[in-house]
């Protein structure tokens, strides 16, 4: 089965989403609860965080939880690699709330032939990978990070893959992307909006 990796930076993460403190973090932790609910069926899940909050959202849904031992995305996402054994894996932003089962075991096919599959954001930035093995993965997130994870692959020998998943390019960063997905996302993240708009 493949193993399925969320890093959740909590409140540090999500600065450009410009909303008062306590509404930020309900949408924050409602998009994480819409993807860790789509990663639970598609796999056994993991989510990479120092917040104690989403460590009980993550074990409510019946994903598991590694502490996130600070340095960035790459450095969450290779403390739960560890915890995690050599074989097909996906790793999944917290920010896309439009996600359903069915794009994960889409993106898990590319690593079940063998090679690196990758969804790109528009600003060239990774949503999502999935390795055929959990050892290629290399922190190389930030702007222009989807070139630089084609490059380490194919450095590697390994064929990488664009895959076109609308549910899992079209990530959050700001109100109006989220605006933008509203009647896409999960019924998390929507309740959370709905609850913004009434403030």
């Amino acid at each position: 089965m493949t193993a399925i990796v969320v890093p959740f930076r909590g409140e540090q993460g999500k600065q450009r989403l410009a909303a008062p403190p306590e509404a930020h973090r309900r949408l924050t932790l409602a998009m994480l609860g819409d993807v860790v609910t789509a990663c639970v069926v598609a796999g056994s899940t993991v989510v990479a965080t120092a917040d104690p909050e989403a460590v009980a959202l993550a074990r409510e849904l019946g994903a598991d939880a590694c502490h996130d031992p600070g340095g960035g995305q790459g450095a969450a996402v290779a403390a739960a690699l560890a915890q995690l054994g050599d074989g097909t894996v996906l790793v999944v932003n917290a920010d896309l709330p439009c996600v359903v089962p069915h794009d994960l075991r889409t993106l898990a096919g590319a690593a079940e032939l063998g090679a690196v599959g990758l969804v790109e954001a528009a600003d060239g930035t990774t949503n999502a990978l999935a390795l055929p093995l959990a050892s290629l993965f290399a922190p190389l997130y930030g702007p222009g990070s989807a070139e630089r994870f084609r490059a380490h692959a194919a450095a590697a020998g390994v064929d990488a893959m664009s895959a076109v998943i609308p549910n899992l390019a079209d990530d959050v960063d700001t109100l109006e992307d989220l605006e933008a997905v509203a009647f896409r996302a999960g019924p998390r993240t929507q309740a959370a909006l709905a609850a913004l708009g009434r403030e």
